[in-house]
């Protein structure tokens, strides 16, 4: 069984950092894509940043690109989402999911259940 548990989120003002675990148990990270999405209210799902099973450069959305840095731990199966230079423009909820394929290309079977970001004074 597929699960992803995301942690971390938190309320944290603007120019600080987090980091955002997702902890993935069913699959292993070398087998499959695996992506950091945000929502923020009333806007549309976003990827934030994606591995692919196979590649250790992630590909990152042109907005966190020098903030944000996403990496893994296979040993752990376990993705990370650093989070630095925060704005509050990157409140959200964050999500980790799995690609149903080996890159980031794919549709997105699983997700997980979400944690909160909130960048605020």
């Amino acid at each position: 069984q597929v699960q992803l548990v995301e942690s971390g989120g938190d309320l944290v003002q603007p120019g600080g950092s987090l980091r955002l675990s997702c902890v993935a148990s069913g699959f292993t990270l070398d087998s499959y894509g695996i992506g950091w999405f945000r929502q923020a209210p009333g806007k549309r799902r976003e990827a934030v940043a994606c591995f692919s099973s196979s590649d250790d450069n992630p590909y990152y959305v042109e907005s966190v690109k020098g903030r944000f840095t996403m990496s893994r731990d296979n040993a752990k199966n376990t993705v990370y989402l650093q989070m630095n230079s925060l704005k509050p423009e990157d409140t959200a909820v964050y999500y980790c999911a799995r690609a149903d394929v080996e890159n980031c290309s794919g549709s997105w079977g699983y997700w997980g259940q979400g944690t909160q970001v909130t960048v605020s004074s």
